[in-house]
């Protein structure tokens, strides 16, 4: 179930925070995870739901995306948060720690036909990503770099090279059955550099965006995830080089030195077509 929309910032917003639940509607992101797990503290589990569903019914979210992340099964929070769920008119509701197509089937029968989204952040579920992502109600793919890391024991790299391999099988069984697919968080909100490297290799390796934990890493993130004007300049010219050659009978163009064939047409119209989106997500 591929997404025809922007993802470049996945923005985490406390379900439990009124004022952060306000200022999230002025945000300039393309989506935006409304959290009643990680980001909500034990004594305010029960009360969030309350107030994420009547910061939900006011609206004035515009064009974003709307994901309400739930507390897990193996909680005592997980089912009633999926009941309450299903009623705030989210457009998706996420699973934290999923391993297995069986907790997407689980979650599904007390959700009915609300498309789901599934945190990526286990070993098992790095192994069973292509039947997680096979999942008839499975929308999207959140990586949860953090536990996956705390999971596999492993040492903090900038180049994330202990990471690559689960990055490398969800983004694979993402792609392979039409599901977004975003990057997991940059923890050093003030760490710009950091956090640019960061978007640019996840932007590199396929990701559609990053999730984000502070509203500071908005402007780097969607900078990185969106198409330069270099590259809507050479998009177009690729169009009309291949277009040019395509009428006198001919497959192949020559850009910039550079063969052009349909495969890059194609990819060159996805680009353009993303570039509208973004521009059409800016005006909402």
């Amino acid at each position: 179930m591929a997404l025809d929309r922007p993802l470049r910032s996945v923005l985490y917003i406390p379900g439990s925070k009124p004022r952060a639940l306000d200022k999230a509607r002025g945000l300039p992101v393309d989506a935006i995870i409304f959290d009643l797990e990680d980001a909500v503290s034990l004594e305010e589990k029960e009360s969030a739901r309350a107030t994420l569903a009547e910061a939900l019914a006011q609206g004035g979210y515009g064009a974003r995306l709307k994901i309400v992340r739930i507390n897990g099964f193996d909680t005592a929070w997980g089912r009633d948060d999926a009941q309450a769920a299903k009623d705030m008119g989210a457009d998706a509701i996420l699973l934290p720690k999923v391993s297995s197509p069986a907790d997407l089937d689980a979650l599904a029968e007390l959700t009915g036909d609300t498309p789901l989204w599934a945190m990526m952040e286990t070993p098992l579920g790095m192994i069973n990503a292509p039947a997680i992502a096979a999942h008839p109600k499975l929308q999207g793919m959140v990586m949860g770099t953090n536990d996956l890391a705390k999971e596999l024991q492993t040492r903090f790299r900038p180049d994330r090279l202990p990471l690559q391999s689960g990055l490398s099988l969800c983004l694979l069984a993402a792609k392979a059955h039409g599901c977004a697919i975003v990057d997991g968080v940059y923890n050093t909100f003030k760490d710009d550099e950091g956090l640019q490297f960061e978007c640019e290799q996840g932007r590199d390796m396929g990701f559609d965006g990053k999730t984000l934990i502070h509203p500071a890493q908005v402007d780097i993130t969607n900078a990185a995830f969106s198409p330069s004007e270099a590259e809507i300049d050479l998009a177009r010219r690729q169009i009309a080089a291949f277009e040019e050659v395509e009428a006198a009978g001919q497959g192949v163009a020559v850009v910039d030195g550079r063969i052009v064939e349909n495969l890059h047409i194609v990819i060159a119209r996805e680009m353009l077509a993303k570039a509208e989106a973004i521009a059409e997500m800016a005006k909402g």
